[in-house]
């Protein structure tokens, strides 16, 4: 079950990346160690660009370990999900659903937190013999914007050494700063109450109606309404009315 009717592409673009805020020189030196890396691990690695909702980078790995395209690899970036193409049909569906849910929590958390997790997965992609086979996946921040919002993420994947016949994903979340592990079952975003007025407001904002608008429509005063929008930026933990309204829709607060 999806959280909201939005996709994980829509969930990327919430974080509003500006090419003013990221380096691709940053990335151009991460590309050439993570070259060097797959001369030496036995795990698939890949980078999602966030600021192009897009993956840029696939381990050659991916070619001898699960049997993926060696052209399609090298030339990942023009080849839009090319790697999720192998993924169980049922598992994707499940997938999909998980990094929503995750980004949600993710992005309600303030700025300074956003970074310190890692979601580890467990699903089944199809390998060179066309079987399917367990993986474990894990995902982390690997770049920040100059702002410190997420960039670049970082994928390894490996096959599991448990190979359990199941149809179910498993998901772990690591917060690598305490090393606190959690269940998405467990793992949900702060409770925000917010009254039916500040509700309504929030949603005439995002409207683009201005406080003296608001106040003749539903004919209160404009310093009541005043009150009711710091009392929203106060209760989001945001500080302007855009941050207001992208909180509200990442909450499910609004549409």
């Amino acid at each position: 079950m999806k959280p909201t009717n939005i996709t994980r592409e829509e969930m990327w673009a919430r974080q509003h990346l500006s090419i003013h805020d990221i380096d691709y020189a940053v990335w151009e030196r991460d590309k050439a160690m993570l070259h060097q890396m797959a001369k030496v691990s036995q795990s698939c690695t890949f980078v999602v660009d966030v600021y192009k909702s897009k993956y840029v980078y696939a381990s050659s790995n991916f070619a001898d370990l699960l049997g993926y395209d060696a052209n399609k690899i090298a030339t990942l970036e023009k080849q839009g999900d090319y790697l999720e193409s192998r993924f169980h049909p049922d598992d994707f569906d499940q997938l999909v659903d998980l990094q929503i849910k995750l980004g949600q929590f993710i992005y309600s958390l303030p700025m300074e937190q956003r970074n310190d997790y890692c979601n580890i997965y467990s699903f089944r992609v199809r390998n060179v013999k066309q079987q399917y086979v367990r993986v474990t996946n894990r995902l982390q921040v690997l770049e920040q914007g100059l702002s410190g919002k997420a960039w670049l993420i970082l994928g390894n994947m490996s096959i599991s050494p448990d190979q359990k016949n199941s149809e179910q994903i498993d998901c772990t979340i690591l917060n690598l700063r305490n090393g606190a592990l959690f269940s998405p079952t467990l793992l949900s975003s702060p409770t925000i109450h917010l009254t039916e007025r500040e509700t309504e407001i929030l949603y005439l904002i995002q409207k683009g109606l201005l406080s003296k608008e608001i106040a003749n429509k539903l004919q209160i005063s404009i310093h009541t309404v005043n009150i009711h929008r710091q009392n929203l930026l106060h209760k989001l933990e945001v500080q302007n009315s855009i941050e207001a309204i992208n909180k509200g829709i990442e909450l499910g607060l609004l549409k």
